[in-house]
């Protein structure tokens, strides 16, 4: 159901902003950046902070590495708006469209680093059932994935799980390829800020 809230209750400036954007990309404001604004106090600042951090702050795993996951975990919830954003996002980072479809069809016959395998794995697990044991830390350890890079992950994964949730309790709207082509040139160029 899509709530009213996303169409108003900006400020002028805010209005003005979205025409901008609007003019700019050829395309309507995503339902992601108009929630943003709502309540930029209660949740849009702190959530662009946090959301920026895990996608583009210092991470060995590469943008590319970090938006597959995004798209990844936004899959497992069967989140439509977050699917598109975050698989075009990949696809742009990584040039490579058969890599980010490969994962998405079939984790397990991807052709990706075991490291990131493993990884998907345990953010696909934690995303289902909510939790997840030592036992499969140690074998993402075991499989060559560093700590932090576990902790990288982990953040992308609250990041998503998280507005996976809010895109569809607020109906984002879900635009065509070229609406999610044009979102994914704003991710790389400027991020989540």
């Amino acid at each position: 159901m899509r709530l009213e809230i996303l169409n108003s209750g900006y400020t002028f400036g805010t209005k003005v902003l979205f025409a901008f954007i609007q003019l700019a990309s050829r395309q309507p404001v995503p339902d992601a950046a108009k929630l943003v604004f709502y309540r930029a106090d209660f949740y849009g600042d702190p959530m662009k902070n946090i959301t920026h951090e895990a996608m583009r702050g210092p991470s060995t795993w590469s943008v590319g590495d970090r938006e597959l996951m995004a798209a990844f975990v936004s899959k497992v919830n069967a989140c439509e708006f977050c699917i598109g954003a975050h698989t075009a996002t990949a696809i742009g980072a990584y040039h490579d469209e058969a890599r980010v479809a490969a994962v998405l069809s079939n984790l397990e016959t991807a052709p990706i680093e075991e490291p990131l395998r493993a990884t998907l794995r345990m953010l696909q697990k934690l995303t289902r059932e909510h939790s997840v044991e030592a036992a499969d830390m140690r074998g993402l350890l075991d499989a060559g994935v560093s700590r932090e890079q576990i902790e990288d992950a982990l953040a992308v994964c609250f990041a998503f799980n998280t507005t996976n949730r809010l895109a569809d309790a607020f109906g984002f709207f879900v635009p065509g390829p070229r609406g999610f082509e044009s979102g994914a040139q704003y991710l790389l160029s400027r991020g989540y800020k």
